[in-house]
């Protein structure tokens, strides 16, 4: 028995070490081809080559690094804003008593059921009747309204399942709603706060649709977007063209290294459930 249990051990352990490496392969291909001249690439494209060209580093940098601070600021700005809305809605859903709050709770999650694709048109529309085209309120507009679902829905279960014993104490000592949110509630939400934040970059970070739709300034593009027109710059240069994908990639590889240990706690808490 204990040498069929090791077995198992060795086997589930050893798939978890391919699937990784699978994983890896890809990204280490990716820097390999970063650092290869054009006749490097072409004569000896899959083996490690020497000298490394790491100049094809800084000629993608120079196109590629406005349109990750667009990036930056438009994930920033609407991230921000959701989790701030996000938790001033949540925590009155959740620990309030007013006029048709479960109607209105369960209007709000009725919206995760429609598919971002059937509202393309009428938000387009909106876009251009206020005259957001082009502008990056055109992104931050859907983007914040479209957020703000899934995480009021998860904060909202969160902060129920808050013992009732805090908010009655600090009521007793004559704390207000909005203080028990900012003193109370939120310190005990980090975890979730930040797993909810860290989706929500990922959401629109790699986002393509929409703002191809609302977007043709070039010096307005995000990452997304700007990575067709850095294709287009070194259409046969592959080396700038593989650094510049390498370029773009660090950032959420960055974010999640700092991010990991809150959002695999917010996701072991059991505090979203699907």
């Amino acid at each position: 028995m204990p040498n069929q249990f090791r077995f198992r051990t060795l086997f589930a352990h050893g798939g978890i070490w391919i699937f990784g490496l699978l994983t890896i392969i890809p990204f280490l291909i990716l820097l390999n081809l970063s650092v290869k001249d054009l006749s490097q690439f072409n004569l000896q494209r899959w083996s490690i080559t020497f000298p490394f060209h790491f100049e094809n580093y800084s000629a993608a940098w120079a196109v590629i690094r406005l349109y990750i601070w667009n990036s930056f600021v438009i994930s920033g700005v609407t991230v921000v804003a959701v989790l701030v809305l996000s938790c001033l809605a949540a925590y009155p859903m959740a620990r309030m008593k007013f006029f048709m709050k479960e109607k209105i709770y369960y209007l709000i999650i009725a919206l995760l059921m429609i598919p971002f694709t059937l509202t393309l048109i009428p938000l387009f529309s909106l876009i251009i009747e206020f005259k957001f085209l082009n502008s990056w309120l055109g992104l931050w507009g859907p983007y914040i309204a479209g957020g703000q679902v899934f995480c009021i829905f998860v904060l909202r279960s969160f902060f129920a399942s808050l013992p009732e014993e805090m908010f009655e104490a600090a009521r007793v000592d004559g704390a207000d709603e909005l203080r028990i949110l900012f003193s109370i509630v939120l310190p005990l939400s980090k975890a979730i706060i930040a797993t909810l934040g860290v989706l929500n970059i990922l959401n629109t970070w790699n986002d393509y649709i929409w703002p191809l739709m609302v977007i043709n300034d070039d010096g307005k593009m995000p990452i997304t977007l700007g990575l067709s027109t850095f294709q287009q710059m070194f259409t046969t240069n592959w080396g700038p063209l593989f650094a510049g994908y390498t370029i773009a990639s660090l950032p959420l590889i960055l974010l999640f290294m700092f991010a990991s240990k809150q959002f695999v706690e917010g996701l072991a808490s059991g505090s979203i459930k699907m």
